[in-house]
């Protein structure tokens, strides 16, 4: 089997015959599928999978990424599902497993990654041609970020409020960002023996995170938590962040893979370009 189609965790997945029947519980991967012309084939998402617009409206929800209509999902009679090791709980994959004969397990972490996405749904779902179009695409955009020289940033990119939540080195964000220089604090890893891949910590008080003086730029993404205008008017007025960069920024173009990649790269240069001048 070529190796392309080996997933995630290391499962080797034979091709899928025309009628397979999809339930996609990654949003970014539904927007993908749909990009590779899979859409008379998915046959279920979750309530978070909302693009491309015009089109998922017509395909069933099954529940969240992490709270899964297990029962929802076994009515639709799905061939594969494809699920991520982030987004989704193990153990409601485990339970879906039982029932589902293909679980196709992914888990992009930087943006090169999206390559070997492409290709291992391409592989399976008979899109080959498709998914190096999107490729092309990607490198093409990938090539134009190493071509040019972003002054570095160090960014606090934030993710969530009550706590304060923000992201660690080695997820897809952070790497996403490194693409134009921008070098997210805390300089953590995510991993088990680190401090969590979205790690909380303190603004205000005696526990206020000392890493805090080294931030330039603060980005409030619109996702998972959708930080509005107010909240970047309130950080502002806080003394301790003069002389910072406050704003809001689309997490969407930043944390989705898949065929949002492209566009996601595009942005954040455009955003890179414009912090310079």
């Amino acid at each position: 089997m070529c190796a392309r189609a080996v997933d995630a965790s290391g499962v080797a997945h034979e091709p899928a015959d025309a009628g397979a029947r999809i339930v996609s519980l990654v949003p970014s991967i539904t927007e993908l599928l749909f990009a590779l012309g899979l859409e008379r084939q998915i046959v279920g998402r979750t309530g978070f999978c909302v693009h491309p617009r015009d089109k998922v409206g017509n395909v069933p929800k099954v529940g969240g990424t992490k709270a899964v209509r297990i029962e929802a999902v076994r009515a639709l009679q799905p061939t594969h599902l494809i699920v991520n090791i982030d987004e989704n709980e193990r153990d409601t994959v485990e339970q879906l497993r039982t029932f589902v004969p293909n679980v196709v397990v992914t888990h992009p972490q930087t943006p090169q990654d999206n390559l070997s996405l492409y290709a291992l749904l391409g592989a399976i779902f008979d899109r080959e041609q498709q998914a190096r179009h999107l490729a092309d695409a990607l490198q093409t955009r990938l090539d134009e970020a190493a071509s040019h020289s972003f002054a570095p940033q160090n960014v606090l990119y934030l993710i969530w409020r009550e706590p304060w939540m923000t992201v660690a080195r080695d997820t897809y964000i952070s790497a996403m960002l490194r693409l134009v220089n921008w070098r997210t604090l805390p300089d953590v890893q995510g991993g088990a023996a680190g401090a969590g891949r979205y790690p909380s910590f303190e603004f205000d008080g005696t526990g206020r995170a000392p890493w805090l003086a080294g931030v330039e730029r603060i980005l409030l993404s619109s996702e998972p938590y959708r930080f509005t205008q107010a909240h970047c008017d309130a950080l502002r007025r806080d003394p301790r962040l003069g002389g910072t960069r406050i704003e809001l920024i689309d997490g969407e173009m930043v944390s989705w893979y898949g065929v949002r990649a492209i566009d996601g790269i595009a942005y954040l240069m455009r955003r890179a370009a414009a912090a310079a001048g």
